[in-house]
């Protein structure tokens, strides 16, 4: 594997391009005032990066990156426990869908080591766990909705006594027939959560005027989440009634509510705490709580400290998925391939329940356009109920899905009408005159994104590569290859508005040293990091003065889901609203209490190096960190801050499917090539290309590694990763033998990643910087839009082949035939 880092400035490329990377600049000056989603947020942001070294927008390893690697990072498996720690065990449905009518736990009791069993009427508080909307019981009670659904919990001294106690309970079920397809649980109006629509104009009648009608349908599939540490919590009972939750979770906050709810107990008496998790890629938002909610049942019953640690085959079968869509769309564009309007159908398999369909649904609407311009157009997006464990979030939220039918579109379009897809795509990108999505937002900095695809373009060599492959297809009769450039667009925000806040805690010790603490979790994508970056850069510290501390409900309280793309944008502006404040109490202290002989005057007082700075030129005096804060603390001044955030103008009516759901866009673009064997449907990935937008980038190194782990985890979503159900709803693909993630051998041999850099964010972020969670698994759709390139060569690139994903080898070889069949077919 070959991986060039490139860091260097673009040239900016048009006179609107410029116009607004001037006006962010002048702003961070301090030229422009204002109210507007320009106007400063606090104080003009530094243009240059303090002499301290590692703060935020500088390349720093991971703070536990030592810890990862040698193994001292501690995990929930990790944390010790008493001797006497109880161990749970799961009693689960066998069958997806019928009525419970015999659970007989008497066996179960009686059998070596056991302390406790639980079951649906053990449960003192809430019963119902759902985290938005009702529908997800913490045990069942009668009705069985999926294969997997936990029936009781056992807990006993170790955790193999646990699970053989398990399997003697006596049960019972009347099972009936499951609902496993979800186009036809639409079509019988089974949903979790009603229809939702959204429009533009009169889409019928650009249809009806439209030169060509193109039509198409996919299936989308689904996706394990796949994180190293599975499913995971201990739970400490306390001496006040409560219980201390140490869990791998996305979300402590829900946690701390759900526990609280079942245990019948106020939301102050249980604590949260999450300092990593070993991934969690939106598996661990929602679907890590009900854990935490048996374990903290039995740990209050029993008084004993309880640990629960999912099997991975258990895992895989207890929780959720991405969800699995079907998409079908009709386009009507005009000569030149341009889109004028349309309709399109997402129908989600959001599982049992409802859970985050409703939001995760919605996203995938957003993101049906993806980069280009619909015209007027209506998304309808259906919920479908079926009997699998409830799908959830995953990396990019439904964006993926959403996105996956208009990248088909293109290529469609593109066979049609004889073009190359990239020249199709290039035509129909958001522009001046149309930079309105079919929800009503503008699209901001449509001349950047623009700028990102030409540049690839260049940089990748499109066009030559384009016809040395054109030339190769003609020539080889059995290994084809196929080429493909696809932009992302990907909306920054939750879009539930409440959940865009963040809140921090800041404490400065009398030896100078800074604890931050924020309300966002650490999964591995360097949160934390970069948190403590942004202190450091505020308080003008090197960075290893700085430390973070475990997410904690006790500390920061009512916080959101670390989701969303959203963990620096938020905790990282809380976190710098803390030092703000912080930084003015220092200031007004120093001015009137601090040398008075020297006469430091408040006005253009700044940290600077580690030193408190006042004046300029020789009347500049300085004063060290540590000596200032020594100060304060004798001169009663508090050293202690906490800061908060919430996302300014963002807001959408589900009424009329109109607003501005998102603060932002982060754009990307990748090329992907592919050889493949049509005579097998092997293929391999031969070259990646990819230039990301973060805007000003809070720490090059982290997202270059982001960028890369979510292409290549993105790749693997089209491609290896395929999750198999029987007839009866049982999930068969339920471990590493049976579900094939990417490898190191999966790596491109040429993989080319490229920050953009130069192109601050135009909105006030955290230091004009671009979220980089999600943007980047979409680059991963190029892959898949290579391998149907490379499949239409057999076809003399006059069709598009139909390729549902994941494109497996055996979908690719039925795709290669079934143009080969109609090939001949063909007079």
């Amino acid at each position: 594997m070959r991986t060039l880092t490139k860091l260097d400035a673009p040239s900016r490329a048009t006179n609107d391009l410029d116009d607004t990377t001037t006006r962010v600049r002048e702003e961070q000056q301090g030229r422009i005032k204002g109210d507007g989603p320009m106007a400063r947020d606090t104080e003009p942001l530094k243009t240059q990066a303090p002499a301290a070294s590692g703060v935020a927008g500088s390349a720093r390893a991971h703070e536990s990156a030592v810890k990862h690697v040698t193994g001292r990072a501690a995990y929930i498996d990790d944390i010790a426990a008493p001797a006497d720690a109880l161990h749970l065990a799961l009693g689960l449905s066998p069958v997806a869908h019928g009525r419970l009518t015999r659970l007989d736990l008497a066996a179960v009791r009686a059998m070596p080591g056991v302390v406790d069993v639980v079951a649906f009427a053990d449960v003192p508080g809430h019963t119902d766990i759902g985290p938005v909307f009702p529908g997800d019981p913490i045990f069942v009670e009668y009705e069985i909705s999926y294969a997997g659904q936990v029936l009781f919990a056992v807990a006993a001294e170790t955790h193999r006594a646990a699970r053989e106690a398990g399997m003697a309970a006596l049960v019972e079920i009347d099972e009936q027939p499951a609902s496993l397809d979800p186009v036809a649980a639409a079509e019988r109006g089974e949903a979790v959560r009603p229809t939702h629509v959204q429009q533009s104009g009169d889409w019928q009648r650009s249809l009806a005027d439209a030169a060509h009608v193109i039509e198409g349908e996919q299936f989308v599939g689904s996706q394990e989440h796949f994180y190293l540490e599975g499913q995971a919590c201990l739970v400490q009972p306390t001496e006040d009634e409560g219980v201390i939750v140490h869990t791998s979770n996305q979300h402590p906050s829900e946690t701390q509510k759900l526990v609280a709810e079942v245990l019948g107990i106020p939301f102050h008496a249980v604590t949260v705490e999450v300092r990593r998790m070993g991934g969690g890629f939106g598996g661990k938002e929602t679907q890590a709580s009900p854990w935490a909610c048996i374990a903290a049942l039995v740990a209050r019953r029993t008084g004993r400290t309880t640990r629960l640690r999912l099997p991975r085959a258990e895992d895989m079968r207890v929780t959720g998925k991405r969800h699995p869509f079907h998409n079908r769309y009709r386009l009507g564009v005009d000569a030149a391939g341009v889109i004028q309007g349309g309709e399109f159908t997402l129908i989600g398999d959001c599982g049992y329940s409802p859970d985050l369909s409703d939001a995760i649904v919605d996203r995938a609407m957003f993101h049906a356009d993806n980069a280009y311009s619909l015209g007027e157009a209506r998304v309808a997006g259906h919920r479908a109920r079926t009997h699998t464990a409830s799908n959830t979030a995953f990396r990019g939220f439904g964006g993926p899905q959403g996105m996956m039918v208009i990248e088909a579109a293109m290529d469609d379009i593109a066979r049609r009408l004889g073009e190359d897809p990239l020249t199709i795509r290039k035509r129909n990108l958001y522009r001046p005159g149309r930079e309105t999505t079919h929800y009503g937002q503008t699209v901001e900095q449509v001349a950047l994104l623009h700028h990102v695809v030409e540049r690839l373009e260049a940089s990748s060599d499109y066009w030559a590569r384009r016809r040395d492959i054109t030339d190769f297809n003609a020539q080889s009769p059995v290994i084809r290859r196929g080429l493909a450039l696809t932009p992302v667009k990907f909306g920054i925000s939750f879009t539930a508005k409440h959940l865009n806040q963040a809140g921090a805690l800041l404490h400065v010790y009398t030896d100078g040293s800074v604890m931050i603490n924020h309300g966002g979790t650490e999964m591995g994508q360097g949160l934390h990091t970069k948190i403590c970056q942004v202190v450091a850069r505020e308080l003008a510290l090197d960075l290893d003065t700085v430390r973070i501390t475990a997410t904690r409900t006790d500390k920061v309280p009512n916080t959101s889901p670390t989701a969303a793309s959203s963990g620096a944008d938020l905790n990282g502006m809380a976190a710098r609203d803390a030092c703000l404040s912080l930084k003015a109490r220092l200031f007004d202290f120093a001015s009137e209490h601090l040398y008075p002989d020297q006469d430091l005057e408040r006005e253009g007082m700044r940290l600077e190096a580690g030193h408190l700075v006042a004046g300029t030129g020789e009347s500049e005096r300085r004063i060290p960190w540590g000596e200032l804060v020594q100060a304060a603390y004798l001169g009663r001044v508090s050293l202690s801050e906490k800061g908060f955030y919430a996302t300014p103008l963002i807001h959408y009516d589900r009424t009329t499917g109109q607003g501005r759901p998102f603060y932002y866009f982060a754009y990307g673009a990748a090329v992907s090539e592919v050889s493949v064997d049509t005579l097998t449907g092997e293929y391999q990935v031969d070259r990646v290309d990819i230039l990301h937008d973060v805007g000003d980038s809070l720490n090059p190194a982290i997202d270059i590694g982001q960028v890369e782990g979510g292409f290549i985890q993105g790749m693997g979503w089209l491609t290896s990763e395929e999750l198999r159900w029987n007839d009866a709803g049982q999930l068969i693909s339920d471990g590493p033998a049976t579900y094939k993630i990417p490898t190191f051998g999966d790596l491109p041999e040429i993989f080319n990643v490229e920050l953009l850099e130069g192109h601050p964010n135009s909105m006030a972020s955290i230091y004009r910087s671009k979220a980089v969670g999600e943007p980047p698994f979409m680059l991963g759709i190029s892959v898949w839009a290579a391998l149907r390139d490379a499949l239409a060569s057999l076809a003399d690139y006059r069709e598009a082949p139909q390729l549902d994903t994941p494109a497996t080898p055996e979908r690719v070889l039925l795709a290669a035939e079934a143009l080969r069949h109609r090939g001949e077919s063909t007079p």
